[in-house]
């Protein structure tokens, strides 16, 4: 574990003494305590027949309470009757909270399709808003299994890079925009913002040409 810089340690709770063998001892207890009670509490939902997925289970360190995390497309499930028949089979005071796709994903971990370790379950801390125009003024594919991560969403890596191809797609010409270059006039059909270059049809060809030897024909 890497030292934290400052100001990283907002969310982290005060340390109160390094944990004993003891300690250690019963959080492994509840850890598989926690994998019966995600079983039990995934049959139970089953049987109330609600349109909803228990994800996670936690025990609190003294075993007084579980957290069940779920996910669910609705937001308005009454979820009372099966908050009573949880609480009857498990024995103990459970809060049901509901999370977000994305924080599925990150809780689940697992690869993303570059072949890391998903950024939400490695580094990242809050999830930011991602729009299609960011993979747009990137140039990248539009299919879906292209820029969706495994939470159905958009993937939160569109946003790296987006401000730097915004930055640099400002100083070129459009798409389908007449222009006129060292190798004659022709029509964009392309832009590499990263490599200060644009592609042109000129007549039955191809080119790649430096955006400062590109301009724009009138009319």
């Amino acid at each position: 574990m890497q030292p934290l810089r400052a100001g990283e340690d907002k969310d982290l709770k005060p340390v109160q003494r390094r944990a004993t063998g003891s300690d250690l001892a019963l959080r492994q207890r509840w850890q598989r305590e926690e994998a019966a009670a995600l079983v039990a509490a995934r049959e139970t939902v089953a049987q109330s027949g609600l349109p909803l997925k228990i994800v996670i289970a936690e025990y609190t360190f003294d075993g007084q309470r579980l957290t069940l995390l779920y996910v669910s497309d609705d937001k308005k499930l009454q979820l009372g009757k099966l908050l009573q028949r949880l609480q009857q089979r498990l024995a103990v005071r459970v809060d049901l909270r509901r999370i977000g796709p994305r924080d599925q994903a990150k809780l689940m971990g697992g690869y993303g399709a570059c072949g890391e370790l998903r950024c939400c379950s490695r580094f990242l801390s809050e999830f930011r808003p991602i729009s299609i125009k960011m993979a747009k003024t990137q140039g990248m594919s539009l299919n879906p299994s292209d820029i969706t991560g495994v939470c159905g969403r958009l993937r939160c890596c569109l946003a790296y890079e987006h401000e730097l191809y915004a930055e640099a797609c400002k100083m070129m010409p459009r798409r389908k925009k007449r222009v006129r270059t060292p190798h004659g006039e022709g029509k964009v059909i392309d832009l590499l913002p990263l490599k200060k270059t644009v592609v042109v049809q000129i007549e039955d060809q191809r080119l790649e040409v430096p955006v400062e030897e590109v301009e724009l024909v009138s009319g």
